[in-house]
């Protein structure tokens, strides 16, 4: 089988710099447009399942793709708790503590929320059902997840069996791109990552007079809400 996970597009607190866990903010008109020229390249892979996350910004996503969806909670984003609708400066500024540990590198609560060992343990069951219902019928046929950036790399380290402590070595991903495992003899493998197109044109900034790029070029530094932490040197 083959696992897509793909990031939502832009929202409006993504530009901002918010922090996001499971606030819903709506995509912005960038991630409109990001959903809408990705989507044809998915939907050209034939997926034959598509699971979204309940969060608006990744229904709105996966409802560009014009096939059918089931949405389900255990995609949702990490839950930040009280660093929901924060700037990095403020969550620093209010839990200074919680920031330090999780910059160096430590799985920690932040705000009152979840790990993301306990992000990989409810998407994972997810699919760990899927898998039961007989889903994919191919063996390689394609399963297409529409998630969040740190759902996506817990689930990444989950499946490929990495300890928790490694998992802040896959990037994040950049807003409309994408993650693809494959299963192979022995396990899972991550076959692509951070993926998508390369060139998708301008897209017009109303009442500017300027263009910004759709999607970021592959290789440009990538930004998420749910960054990854650094281990301390």
């Amino acid at each position: 089988m083959r696992l897509l996970l793909w990031r939502h597009g832009r929202t409006t607190w993504n530009e901002a710099g918010r922090f996001q866990g499971h606030a819903d903010p709506p995509l912005d008109q960038t991630g409109q447009a990001q959903a809408a020229a990705v989507a044809p390249l998915i939907r050209a892979m034939n997926p034959e399942l598509v699971v979204s996350s309940d969060l608006r910004r990744c229904r709105a996503t996966a409802a560009a793709l014009d096939l059918p969806v089931r949405a389900d909670a255990r995609l949702r984003e990490i839950d930040l708790g009280g660093w929901s609708g924060l700037t990095g400066a403020e969550a620093a500024s209010r839990f200074p503590d919680e920031d330090r540990a999780w910059r160096a590198g430590q799985d920690v609560r932040r705000g009152g929320g979840e790990t993301y060992q306990e992000v990989a343990e409810r998407a994972g069951t997810l699919l760990d059902e899927i898998r039961a219902e007989g889903l994919p019928t191919r063996p390689d046929a394609l399963i297409v997840f529409v998630l969040h950036g740190g759902t996506a790399r817990s689930l990444i380290g989950h499946v490929l069996g990495l300890p928790p402590e490694l998992w802040w070595h896959f990037g994040p991903l950049a807003n409309c791109r994408w993650s693809l495992l494959r299963l192979a003899e022995g396990g899972f493998r991550l076959s692509e990552h951070n993926a998508g197109p390369l060139l998708t044109g301008k897209l017009g900034v109303a009442g500017s007079g300027l263009s910004e790029s759709l999607l970021p070029s592959q290789g440009a530094p990538t930004g998420s809400d749910t960054e990854p932490v650094h281990l301390p040197r």
